[in-house]
């Protein structure tokens, strides 16, 4: 994995102020915010911020936008609970407190040269989307590029114009799936795992990168490891308990790891056994 700085910022716990420029709605219990990102702010896929709602608290978010075009910050947030309901509320000229980025990143640059696989469930499609923007930026530079999502129902599925095109693209591959949907749905129904033995790449030259539930991160680790993918080619982010961001709480903590400071990126082969414990 490629090492990053822990954050652009000087003091990594204070948060700098950061103007929303919009915020709009995804699904119905997701929304996009875009910030304007403060001077000299990069990022890589994979990375994320801690989101500060002044009065209300701090959540952590990973950054959804396009690492190409860093001034133009997006998350895709999951209205959950008080501070993410609290930044649904916010409209262009409010202004929130951000600190980031954090973590590590997809693995974007070991990945040339090889076929990429991205396998996204529910909101995971989010974390995944800077990887499949930059991949699509320097298409010439990877092999075969393979999408596969999976969601509830076909009113939860995310980007869906984006989608669209995505899907009427030679040069990709896209394949969704969704558990449950009404005689109005023409594609897959199940679990996106059932979509891995038909998704069309060579599991002896590819990279995966998977985003999701824990349980569906498990499994699909399984799948793509049967499929013939090197259990240290597939790339898993887990996103989960996160306070600090700088490792001083422990509420990240994943067997000896802190998913802030060590990820929140991993190989299969370093976690694959940590998914199978229950409450690790």
């Amino acid at each position: 994995m490629q090492t990053i700085p822990e954050s652009t910022q000087i003091d990594p716990m204070a948060p700098v102020p950061c103007k929303v420029t919009a915020q709009w709605d995804v699904t119905e219990d997701t929304f996009g915010l875009r910030l304007a990102a403060p001077a000299g702010y990069s990022f890589q896929p994979g990375q994320f911020n801690m989101l500060y709602q002044f009065g209300v608290g701090e959540v952590a978010i990973s950054i959804s936008g396009d690492p190409a075009y860093p001034e133009s910050l997006v998350h895709t947030i999951r209205g959950v609970g008080a501070v993410t309901k609290s930044l649904r509320n916010l409209r262009a000229g409010d202004v929130v407190g951000m600190r980031g980025p954090f973590g590590n990143s997809w693995p974007v640059e070991q990945a040339v040269g090889h076929d990429v696989v991205l396998v996204a469930g529910g909101i995971g499609l989010a974390p995944l989307r800077p990887a499949l923007l930059h991949v699509l930026n320097n298409r010439n530079d990877y092999g075969r590029v393979v999408l596969l999502y999976g969601t509830r129902t076909p009113r939860d599925i995310l980007f869906q114009q984006e989608l669209q095109e995505w899907r009427g693209r030679f040069d990709m591959d896209v394949l969704v799936a969704v558990d449950a949907a009404g005689r109005d749905w023409h594609g897959s129904v199940g679990v996106v795992t059932k979509l891995i033995g038909r998704a069309p790449f060579d599991p002896h030259n590819a990279v995966a990168m998977v985003c999701g539930p824990e349980i569906m991160m498990r499994f699909t680790g399984r799948e793509l490891v049967t499929r013939g993918i090197q259990p240290s080619m597939v790339y898993l982010s887990m996103e989960r308990n996160m306070k600090c961001a700088v490792g001083f709480c422990g509420h990240c903590q994943f067997g000896s790891a802190f998913v802030c400071k060590n990820g929140p990126v991993f190989t299969y082969d370093d976690i694959g056994d940590l998914l199978d414990i229950r409450e690790v």
